[in-house]
């Protein structure tokens, strides 16, 4: 892409899948003026904007302004803001949206959203027409490091979170990191989240540099490209190598298990629990839970709940607003978690930072003792 000198050259992370399907992910700011030249560039007429209405009103005519300039046909799907949209309901609400603009094979459909937005509209896109080709262009933190990345997409279920879903690749990511600046502090530590994840997962060195490095990225530094791209490469490479979660890209749920249980026992209400806290908790949980095995430091699992904290997010069960049920109930939630195999729990564990593992048949007893002691414990990190 040539740029002009407002627009400056952006960080680009490819991802080398093969038959044709790798793409690019674009980062930089104020890549949602140029997004229409990129997507022009992949040989499409027309492309379908799919957002909520909370990100329509902040960037949905600007980039609907880029696709004319570039002589791209648009219209627009809006779903309401949270995670309840991303649903059944929610589902059939942009597949219908998509139909009635009439949007064919040929044509994008363009996430522009959270992740959120990227896994339903994402969804929709992998099923219309048996699969339409679609754009990413994510506007939180959280998904500009994670989401947006990888090709995962998918709705949740009354009995779990994600549980509906398919692989689709995007064409190509634009993760325009100047729609930051507008997120809520809240948003911004949720998806912090997720960044220091990387670091825990495989990478001591950059959980290191998060903990000297965080506050840039809040504040809008050089630090927030960096984050977003090394983020990004990582993802990449660990997608390429295990595309459909058949082996090591399970690492990157590292949190999760206890995330996802979290959020359902909320009942998806933002109000009182987001994904990126759901994550924080279950992370800070994920390290304790080594430690209690005798896998971990506890030094190691004290140093990760106190980075999370000052970071701002939750690191204790009992951060969760109105509560979060007992262990039995955690449990229950936890059972419909998509890497149960044979009714056996997989854990993502930690023999310390970076170090982190695929732990299959974890003794639910061990499980249940482990988060008993949790909902008892002193609150503070």
């Amino acid at each position: 892409m040539t740029e002009s000198s407002t627009h400056p050259v952006p960080l680009t992370v490819h991802v080398p899948l093969d038959a044709g399907r790798a793409y690019d992910i674009l980062i930089g700011r104020e890549l949602i003026e140029t997004a229409g030249a990129q997507m022009a560039a992949l040989g499409a007429r027309r492309a379908a904007i799919v957002t909520d209405e909370n990100v329509a009103a902040l960037y949905g005519d600007r980039l609907r302004e880029s696709l004319e300039r570039a002589g791209l046909g648009s219209g627009v799907v809006t779903v309401a803001p949270g995670e309840g949209s991303k649903s059944y309901a929610g589902y059939a609400q942009v597949c219908d949206g998509l139909l009635a603009l009439k949007v064919e094979r040929g044509d994008l459909v363009v996430a522009l959203g959270g992740g959120v937005v990227g896994d339903l509209a994402g969804f929709a896109a992998a099923t219309l027409r048996r699969g339409v080709r679609f754009v990413q262009v994510p506007t939180s933190l959280l998904a500009q490091v994670d989401s947006s990345v990888g090709g995962k997409t998918g709705i949740n279920a009354p009995l779990g979170k994600n549980l509906i879903g398919a692989f689709h690749q995007p064409r190509l990511v634009l993760a325009d990191t100047a729609a930051l600046d507008t997120l809520s502090e809240r948003e911004m530590r949720a998806g912090y989240a997720e960044v220091a994840k990387y670091g825990l997962i495989a990478d001591a060195g950059f959980f290191d540099w998060c903990e000297s490095n965080w506050r840039g990225i809040f504040s809008g530094g050089p630090e927030r490209e960096e984050a977003v791209a090394a983020c990004c490469r990582a993802k990449a490479a660990v997608v390429t190598r295990d595309e459909r979660e058949d082996g090591e890209r399970a690492l990157l749920n590292l949190g999760h298990t206890f995330g996802h249980a979290l959020e359902r026992l909320t009942g998806y209400d933002s109000a009182r629990l987001v994904h990126g806290e759901g994550v924080a908790i279950g992370t800070a949980l994920a390290f304790r839970f080594s430690a209690r095995l005798g896998l971990c430091p506890g030094q190691d699992a004290g140093r990760v709940a106190n980075h999370l904290a000052l970071a701002g997010l939750p690191t204790r069960l009992q951060a969760v607003p109105g509560g979060c049920g007992d262990a039995d109930a955690l449990l229950d939630a936890m059972a419909q978690d998509k890497k149960v195999r044979d009714g056996a729990l997989t854990f993502i564990l930690a023999r310390g930072i970076g170090q982190s593992f695929i732990a299959p048949g974890i003794d639910r007893a061990e499980v249940r003792a482990f988060l008993q002691g949790e909902l008892a414990a002193d609150p503070r990190p």
